[in-house]
């Protein structure tokens, strides 16, 4: 079972995330690498934003191929390089997750694994078997 909590005792969340995420109970993990903004022939956009949408698609589509769903994920790191707009990084990841809140760290780094890479995202999922 998983079990969302933002403690009294710390500021409310500053993005679309919850602080800790308890989780009890016979569970299906499901840890991924790093998903970056490429397509599936390979393509990666120039525009950071577009990156981080296809990445974020590409965590999705890990999901399904586990029987999974966003509503499952407990931790996303996004990791990027150079400028992006704040609103609208807000607002691809705001409607990726939805209503549902997983715990989240973002870092802005000096470069991924090729330079045409502006996004990097981690992923953890947990689902309660039943």
């Amino acid at each position: 079972m998983k079990k969302s909590l933002n403690p009294e005792t710390i500021h409310k969340p500053v993005a679309p995330y919850v602080h800790q995420i308890e989780v009890t109970g016979p569970n299906k993990w499901l840890t991924m690498s790093g998903q970056i903004g490429m397509d599936i022939a390979g393509n990666i956009p120039d525009d950071p934003l577009e990156q981080l949408q296809l990445a974020l698609d590409n965590v999705r589509k890990n999901l399904v191929a586990a029987n999974m769903t966003v509503s499952d994920l407990t931790k996303l790191v996004f990791y990027l390089v150079g400028d992006f707009d704040a609103e609208k990084r807000r607002k691809i990841i705001g409607n990726f997750v939805g209503e549902n809140l997983p715990c989240t760290t973002m870092m802005y780094v000096v470069g991924l694994a090729a330079p045409a890479l502006k996004v990097e995202v981690d992923a953890w999922a947990c689902q309660e078997l039943k």
